[in-house]
Parts: structure tokens; C-alpha cells; sequence
């Protein structure tokens, strides 16, 4: 057998059938297909042994992490290597002066989170899949989240990396400052390519203060107009705002289902608002209080829910991140994250939702995203698996008529590989292949993700 061979490398390896199931494929559903082999190597020098040993018998091998992604993009064709990365879980340094840490690429993003927190510093990029998804993974793609409103994407907290080219040839540029004029930045070649160009390594993370204080609240109100409004006045008038995350009546009440919860509010409006800030613990509670205040007392939000405590928070926010439980209860499912101009994010939910409803009635459609970036989230549930293609057909098509994006944040992958043309002209496809050929020449590396 062809994985006898990589068992000799010295390398941690599982090649178990029953163990390789878990890497066959990733959380988009996408089907099945069994590695002949997992390499876990548990440094970059043992990476490159593992592509080294790849290109000598040109076989094909797919890079993975935690397994969070919802765009088939780590499962592997039938008869794979696989390279996971899940031991390579070391965070090496935090540098408690300059506000960075250096970390391998398959340390648990929550596990950051919480370690920069116990130095007083914070790690600002947070996702639903926080307690599996791994930073490798995240920088791959790109990752956004709660927070991009204020901080931005991965691609904005990341300072370096290490990388592992395709042809094992290794690239530290593990940069430690913000600025740094020196010429091409090579590290945006690897952020949000899913590891079509090389395999993310290490990292050097931006970090920030840790806040002192953090106050959430969910809002509710009568209409989409309404949230465009109150996005302008929170930006204009609550600089801490750092999560504005929507979430329509009907998304609201399958989640609260899913997780066995009472909808707030009874769901009895149209759409809300969770809103948070953080900061400075000196009147910033007074400060945001005040400004809901404000808002009820113009009409622009009906109602509002502040919670009294740490425990209340986090029901909120686990309605808000129940998604994947959600999805399970009206699979089979398609879930789209697109990114809309926000001028026209409601002609494009009427047309969309009127063209849904007409031609698949039976089907479920849940709205919900964080908006304040332009990510729109729409599940499109309860559907035979013959009417999956055609429900992205459907939506595509109406994504790039508003000018939109065919994902803002999940990646192409393989599942949406067929789309691409929808938000990439010929000549940026053409581009982008070309630098794949650069550096992926042989096309070994996580084959069929992305472009062909």
C-alpha cells in the first residue's frame, strides 16, 4: 500500500479506517472522501519533509486544520494524503511590550483568545467556531466574525507568517511591526488563498489592550431601513462599537428553537439588533445606556433587551451563533455568506426571498449577518437534494446583479468553485491562476479549490 511509504518518515500518522473518517471531510456537508493516510507533523521542518516526500511520488495531498469550513475546501479527494496541522498547536511567545504573539498554525483560535487575555491583551478575531477552528485555517481563509466592524479581517491582525511553499521551500517573514515599506508584502499571497499557494506555518499576531469593559444589548426593530439608521448613529455616536450583528425575525426563532431556548422578545418583530461595545470601564455602561435611550425614545428602535449579567450575555450571543445547530434542524440545507453593498441589501432579501418562495414553496429561508461589513447570511432549508444546485444557481445569479460577492467570508473552496466567475472577471481568474502555476506548479497542493 502506497501509505507504507509515508509511514517511514519518522512522522505521527494515522492510517486507521475507522480514525480516518474524521478527516474526510470538513463541516460544509460536502460528501465524503477517505485520505489514504494523515500526516501529523508537529513542526515546519517536519512539514516540509511530508510535501518533499509528496512531490517524490507525485501524489496529491490536502492541507487541513480544525475542520470548520463550510466551503469544502479541506475535504480531500478519494485516496489523499492528508497533512493536518492539529499538533502544531505551540504558542511560542507573547511579547507583552510590543502587543504580538507568535503561534503555530494549529493552535485553537479560543485558546489564543484566552491566553493573550491571562497578559492583559486581547485577540480581537472571534467566530462561532472558536472552541475548534484553528488560526491556520482562519488566516487561509480569511476569516471575519463578530468584530470585523472594528477591527477588521484576519488579514488585518496578522503582521507575519511562515510559510511552506509547495515546493518545500520555506519563507519567514514573521514581520513584528505595522509598518513595513520593504517592498511586495509576500504574506498577502497566503491570506485567504486556502492554501492553493503554500501551508501557513506560523503567524505573528496583532494583539490589543484587553478591554476593561463589555456591554451587549439586543434590539428590536420595525424595519431594514430602520437597522441602516441605527448603524449611523451607533458609528457616529458610540466610537467603542465593535459587533452589530443582525438577525430577521425568522432566523431568530428557528435558532431559539434549535437550541431549546424562548425567543426573545417572543419574536414577535421583524428584525434585531445585537449590538456591543468595549472599552474603558469609566462610563462607558452610562454611555451606551444612554444611547439606547436615545434610540427608544425617537422610535427608531422598538424595544430592547439589556442583560444584568455575564450569564444573560451569552444566551444572547449563543442564539446568534447557533447557525450550525439551526442548519441541522432544516437540512438538507444550502448556507450562503455573501457580501451586498448595503445600499442595496434589501432589494436584493426581496427579490431573492420572492424568486425563493415562488419557485421552491416548501422551503425555509433564515436571514441573519453582521451587516455592519456587508456579510449577509441566508439559509435556504427543507429542500430535496436535486434542488440544491439550482437554490445556488438562483441566488448567485441575483448576488452579482447587486454587484455582490459569491462568499465574504467562508472562502470558494470546492462548493462555490462553480461561482466564481459570478464576483472574479476572466482576467482576475486568469491572474490568479497563473500565480497558482508559480507556485503550485506541479498541482499537488490542495487540488480543485478555488480554480482550476
Amino acid at each position: 500500500m502506497e501509505s507504507t511509504l509515508f509511514t517511514q518518515l519518522g512522522i505521527a500518522y494515522i492510517t486507521d479506517l475507522h480514525q480516518l473518517q474524521k478527516y474526510a471531510t470538513d463541516s460544509s456537508g460536502y460528501p465524503m472522501a477517505l485520505p489514504q493516510i494523515v500526516l501529523r507533523p508537529c513542526s515546519t521542518e517536519e512539514v516540509v519533509k511530508c510535501i518533499k516526500a509528496c512531490i517524490e511520488r507525485q501524489q496529491s495531498y490536502t492541507i487541513q486544520g480544525g475542520l470548520t469550513g463550510l466551503a469544502g475546501g479541506a475535504r480531500p479527494d478519494e485516496g489523499d494524503v492528508v497533512i493536518s496541522l492539529e499538533l502544531m498547536n505551540k504558542i511560542e511567545e507573547i511579547d507583552t511590550i510590543g502587543g504580538t504573539a507568535i503561534v503555530q498554525a494549529g493552535v485553537i483560535l479560543e485558546d489564543i483568545q484566552n491566553s493573550v487575555q491571562e497578559h492583559g491583551w486581547y485577540f480581537p478575531l472571534d467566530l462561532g467556531a472558536r472552541g475548534s477552528c484553528q488560526i491556520g485555517g482562519n488566516i487561509s481563509t480569511n476569516a471575519g466574525g463578530n468584530k470585523v466592524f472594528r477591527y477588521g479581517t484576519t488579514r488585518e491582525l496578522v503582521l507575519g507568517l511562515e510559510v511552506v511553499l509547495p515546493d518545500g521551500t520555506v519563507l519567514n517573514m514573521l514581520n513584528r511591526v505595522i509598518k513595513n515599506n520593504t517592498g511586495l508584502d509576500l504574506k498577502h499571497l497566503f491570506i485567504g488563498t486556502e492554501g492553493r499557494y503554500g501551508i501557513v506555518t506560523r503567524a505573528c499576531l496583532r494583539l490589543f489592550p484587553k478591554p476593561e469593559a463589555r456591554f451587549s444589548a439586543l434590539t428590536a426593530l420595525n424595519s431594514f431601513n430602520d437597522v441602516t439608521l441605527l448603524l449611523k448613529e451607533a458609528r457616529g455616536k458610540v466610537a467603542e462599537l465593535s459587533s452589530f450583528e443582525v438577525m430577521w425575525d425568522n432566523y431568530l426563532l428557528k435558532a431559539s428553537q434549535s437550541i431549546n431556548k424562548p425567543a426573545p422578545f417572543n419574536g414577535q418583530y421583524p428584525i434585531y439588533v445585537l449590538l456591543e461595545v468595549e472599552g474603558g470601564k469609566e462610563g462607558l455602561e452610562e454611555k451606551f445606556n444612554h444611547f439606547l435611550e436615545q434610540q427608544l425614545e425617537s422610535g427608531l428602535v422598538a424595544d430592547v433587551i439589556i442583560p444584568q449579567s455575564e450569564e444573560q450575555v451569552k444566551a444572547i450571543w449563543k442564539i446568534r451563533d447557533a447557525s450550525g445547530e439551526t442548519m441541522a434542524k432544516i437540512s438538507p440545507a444550502v448556507a450562503f455568506d455573501i457580501g451586498i453593498p448595503l445600499k442595496g441589501m434589501q432589494a436584493f432579501i426581496d427579490e431573492t426571498i420572492n424568486a425563493l418562495e415562488e419557485q421552491y414553496p416548501t422551503a425555509v429561508n433564515l436571514l441573519f449577518g453582521h451587516l455592519g461589513d456587508g456579510n449577509l447570511h441566508l439559509m435556504t432549508g427543507c429542500l430535496t437534494p436535486e434542488q440544491l444546485i439550482p437554490v445556488e444557481e438562483l441566488v448567485y445569479t441575483l448576488t452579482g446583479k447587486y454587484n455582490g460577492s459569491v462568499t465574504a467570508e467562508h472562502g470558494i473552496g470546492r462548493i462555490k468553485k462553480p461561482f466564481l466567475s459570478v464576483s472574479r472577471s476572466e482576467e482576475q481568474i486568469k491572474v490568479m491562476q497563473d500565480i497558482r502555476k508559480l507556485f503550485n506548479a506541479n498541482d499537488l497542493q490542495n487540488r480543485a479549490r478555488v480554480i482550476d
